[in-house]
């Protein structure tokens, strides 16, 4: 059984790598050995295949067909092996994180010291940027945010719903009065947000808690940003209303440099998840990462701070 399987790899790594010699080089044998599990492969299925030239290795019919069949049921195996290999081990290596910078910087990477603690072989690689990144394309293990596409190979652990909440900072409410109806906003400047894929504004709709009653947002735009941190330091600054995702809001709202207005409305913006690549197998330094953030902001209360910001703060 464990000839044929060696027979097998030689045959999948020569059809990947296009020639014995470099086949070889991977597996740590002679070419020449390779070439021979190759030919007993061939003999066992009755079947050639590959043509084989001075010059070339190339797969017959029979041979791309047969690639075809038994590639994803070895890359499951060699999976699995990886995996067995790692969980006997202490998870360990570079982690690839990405995450937005307000949020990263306030909820997360003060999570950091007591995950190193636990997991000391582990070094996380943050990438803290306002874009949705292509988490299988990049190498990213781990993205942090909410919005991104669940492309294949890519899943979603929701961490909690991100309520979009109408701020203004105590100037400006002193300055141009309290709106305290979603009606009134129609008469304030306000802080637009562009959407950094498209370039379009965002348009927002609020609704009670309830759901029972929704209002569209409207008011003169005093200022436009692709970026929430930027909408909450220009709000802070009077510039006018602006309506943030609570993550971000949140600072401000615990420093007094802005009041939450209209607490029974909200927008709904996409869940907090931590995404993560949706093979079954995990390498151990992922798997420790997600549990060990969805373990935290449970144990914080985060999820409840997100979906409640009108109530006293922690």
């Amino acid at each position: 059984m464990l000839e044929s399987i060696s027979h097998l790899v030689s045959f999948i790594y020569s059809a990947e790598e296009r020639g014995f010699s470099a086949a070889a080089r991977r597996l740590g044998m002679t070419p020449a050995a390779v070439s021979k599990n190759v030919a007993a492969l061939e003999r066992q299925l009755g079947v050639r295949l590959f043509q084989r030239t001075t010059r070339q290795l190339r797969l017959t019919e029979e041979g791309e067909q047969f690639l075809r069949e038994v590639a994803e049921p070895w890359r499951q195996i060699e999976g699995a092996v990886l995996a067995a290999r790692e969980a006997a081990a202490h998870p360990a290596g570079t982690l690839k994180v990405s995450m937005a910078p307000a949020v990263g910087r306030t909820y997360f990477v003060p999570m950091l010291e007591a995950f190193r603690e636990r997991y000391p072989a582990i070094v996380p690689d943050l990438y803290l940027e306002n874009r949705q990144v292509d988490l299988v394309g990049e190498g990213f293990d781990v993205a942090i945010g909410g919005g991104i596409e669940l492309s294949e190979g890519v899943i979603a652990r929701e961490l909690t719903q991100v309520p979009i909440i109408v701020t203004a900072a105590p100037a400006y409410l002193a300055r141009r009065g309290t709106p305290h109806t979603p009606h009134e906003l129609a008469a304030h400047d306000g802080i637009a947000r562009r959407a950094i894929r498209t370039g379009r504004l965002y348009s927002w709709t609020l609704r009670t808690e309830a759901g029972d009653e929704q209002v569209p947002v409207e008011f003169r735009a005093a200022a436009v940003c692709d970026d929430p941190e930027a909408m909450a330091a220009a709000a802070a600054a009077g510039m006018g209303v602006a309506l943030l995702p609570a993550p971000h809001a949140l600072p401000f709202l615990r420093s007094g440099e802005l009041v939450h207005l209209m607490p029974d409305w909200h927008a709904q913006a996409r869940p907090l998840c931590i995404y993560y690549s949706s093979r079954r197998l995990l390498p151990a330094k992922t798997r420790a990462f997600v549990e060990f953030v969805v373990e935290r902001f449970r144990a914080q209360g985060l999820a409840e701070q997100f979906r409640a910001p009108a109530q006293p703060l922690r």
